[in-house]
């Protein structure tokens, strides 16, 4: 990734733009509240959340949202994978690693005014532990259940008192603190679920810094700044903005129409840098963009197939055509910057030669029909779906593999690969935690290719499946890496996917966006936020 920074560092110093780190410029305002307090954020992205309970999304722009609603027990330090403390000031831990007792931050209130307190965090969680839980069924808990595997780690959570929680672990978790900053462990409030547990996915109610004011599906959410928070937020509203296009996205910023925005187009970045009003901020992503190949359907079922895949699809094209100079080939399933990466495992290289040996010997020398299916937002991994189609569509047609693609709206799109129905589909991930667990198990362990299931490509190899639970029981950080390096290289053997590309992550914003970070785990933090008057 290092050499791909490099390059995007040189491009943008010849444009002449200007960068931030998200904490370049915060000495211009004044410490504290003054000269930060007010005004109103508008966030130009690219789709529309599912929906606002944070226990039963999985998608980015679902999180968006809810990361600005709700609190966890602990969070990530911004634009960091550290753990600090949250709603839990503090924490004790077992010495046998399996008895976890967080104790609470006194006097924090639910947007609906009712308290904060340990019934609330079993509430919240316990929802999606117990099946005989009276909430249990307005699920599907996908991140707890399916992609976490958190109802195979938690034996129970229980109050001891008002203002403490215990977690009796069934086994030694390595991630587990990690995993409670994530949103799916957003803490909701009670009496507001209990009173509209079927609308309150869209009329969500918890600690966060903003509370919710109006959803307007494909348009905007409306979220005001919760005065009553437990630190200081400076920004009176914040407005999610869906505008779908890119190059649209791009000129509603230029036009001062919106603060910042997700995911510009590669071709555009050159322009919106070159603007004097603009920022461009920029962080290595810890994300991979992959084409999943089910292996539940024929021909994928076949791992020669799956090779010739890897073979036929020049990756080198696609990243200059969608990427541009913000993106990086993807080898393994983990991104580079993250410990435990192989660096000895060498690319597929593209060879349409070899690819086409590879399918005659698996019995399709003439090739086959297959589809590809596109995702119909914009992601930190993949920018422009349809075109990475587009493209995959020409190059596998030169072995013989004719391609349809197919697309959906974003939350079908989901729920579809959740359940399989596809043969090839785009999709990708951004890191929730900054450990290889949160990409290796549940994106390819057997377990996750349970639908609702993380794994959409179907693959269920036991040896890979074994090493990463080995790596996931253990506390040795050396014997963690060791068998991470040994399951990617079963996973480049076996290619359940076609990686595609690992990005940096550019979040363009106009000058007077204060202080804002880009968090390694993808989603968009505004609590530290401010705007120069």
């Amino acid at each position: 990734m290092k050499k791909t920074l490099l390059l995007v560092l040189a491009f943008v110093s010849m444009a002449g733009m200007a960068f931030a780190n998200g904490e370049a410029d915060s000495a211009s305002g004044a410490s504290g509240h003054d000269g930060k307090m007010g005004g109103v954020l508008v966030f130009g992205r690219s789709g529309d959340s599912v929906s606002l309970d944070p226990g039963r999304e999985t998608d980015g722009e679902s999180f968006y949202a809810t990361h600005q609603i709700f609190d966890t027990l602990v969070e990530f330090q911004t634009g960091t994978t550290e753990v600090v403390p949250a709603l839990a000031t503090s924490w004790d831990v077992s010495e046998d690693g399996l008895t976890y007792t967080f104790h609470l931050r006194e006097g924090v209130k639910f947007h609906d005014g009712t308290p904060f307190n340990a019934d609330a965090v079993v509430f919240s969680l316990d929802r999606q532990l117990s099946e005989n839980h009276p909430y249990y069924d307005y699920g599907p808990w996908k991140y707890w259940t399916n992609y976490m595997g958190m109802s195979d780690i938690v034996e129970s959570i229980t109050a001891t008192d008002d203002m403490t929680v215990v977690f009796q672990l069934q086994k030694v978790e390595a991630p587990f603190i990690a995993n409670l900053a994530m949103d799916f462990a957003g803490i909701v409030s009670p009496t507001a679920f209990k009173a509209d547990p079927e609308g309150f996915a869209s009329n969500p109610v918890g600690t966060g810094p903003f509370k919710f004011v109006s959803w307007t599906k494909d348009s905007d959410i409306v979220l005001d700044r919760n005065e009553d928070y437990w630190e200081p937020v400076y920004l009176d509203r914040v407005i999610l903005k869906v505008i779908p296009d890119a190059t649209a996205r791009g000129l509603a910023l230029i036009k001062g129409e919106v603060d910042l925005i997700d995911f510009p187009a590669a071709e555009d970045l050159e322009k919106l840098g070159a603007d004097p009003e603009i920022q461009l901020i920029q962080q290595a992503g810890l994300n991979v963009g992959y084409l999943a190949l089910n292996n539940d359907k024929k021909p994928y079922d076949d791992k020669r197939v799956r090779q010739a895949m890897n073979y036929a699809i020049d990756r080198s094209e696609i990243i200059e055509a969608v990427y541009g100079s913000a993106g990086q080939e993807a080898v393994n399933p983990i991104p580079p910057i993250m410990w435990g990466y192989n660096e000895d495992i060498e690319p597929y290289p593209y060879d349409p030669a070899k690819a086409k040996e590879l399918l005659a010997a698996a019995g399709y020398a003439d090739g086959f029909k297959t589809e590809i299916w596109a995702m119909p937002v914009s992601r930190p991994y993949n920018p422009d779906a349809r075109k990475i189609a587009e493209i995959m569509q020409a190059q596998l047609a030169k072995v013989n593999i004719e391609v349809e693609i197919i697309s959906y709206e974003w939350g079908t799109y989901l729920d579809k690969t959740d359940t399989g129905e596809h043969q090839a589909a785009m999709l990708g991930w951004t890191g929730d935690n900054g450990d290889p667990d949160n990409f290796l198990w549940l994106l390819l362990s057997a377990p996750a290719a349970e639908p609702p299931a993380g794994n959409i490509a179907f693959w269920r190899n036991d040896e890979f499946t074994a090493l990463c639970k080995e790596a996931k029981e253990t506390a040795d950080h050396e014997r963690r890496v060791e068998l991470y390096l040994q399951a990617q290289e079963i996973f480049f053997e076996e290619a359940p996917w076609v990686t595609i590309a690992h990005s940096v992550v550019t979040v363009p914003a106009r000058n007077t966006v204060k202080d804002f970070k880009i968090s390694p785990t993808g989603t968009r933090v505004f609590k530290q936020v401010w705007l120069e008057k």
